[in-house]
């Protein structure tokens, strides 16, 4: 989803809020408050060395909620949930993943090792 900087236009505070497209636009879109006036949205550019930090560090499990409430802020705590309510990220496929391109390394070097089974039985087939 994206997100959406706010500055407050008294004491200059800047808070980052993630709406859906379909709500921002909304007539009904309420930006959030501070010091009970609207914030005023404004743009920054963007540091790629803060995005290259926040997606390398935990920092991404920082505040982080389940849909049912339940803190899973450290990475520990989600990986945690995920396990218990049977869900998956993608770094649990990593293994998977390994496993599947030595296969292909090894199909493209011209190991396959079904390639014989399959000679032998086309051969029983067709009366070879």
């Amino acid at each position: 989803m994206p997100t959406y900087t706010f500055r407050c236009p008294v004491c200059g505070v800047v808070r980052d809020t993630v709406a859906s497209l379909a709500a921002y636009t909304s007539p009904d879109y309420v930006p959030p408050q501070c010091h009970e006036q609207p914030m005023q949205r404004f743009f920054t550019a963007p540091d790629p060395t803060r995005a290259l930090d926040f997606l390398t560090s935990d920092a991404i499990y920082d505040g982080l909620k389940a849909t049912d409430g339940s803190d899973i802020s450290p990475r520990a705590k989600h990986r945690a949930y995920m396990k218990a309510h049977g869900y998956t990220t993608i770094d649990d496929y990593t293994e998977t993943w390994k496993q599947a391109a030595r296969e292909r390394e090894a199909r493209m070097a011209g190991v396959d090792p079904t390639r014989t089974a399959d000679l032998v039985d086309a051969l029983h087939r067709h009366g070879g």
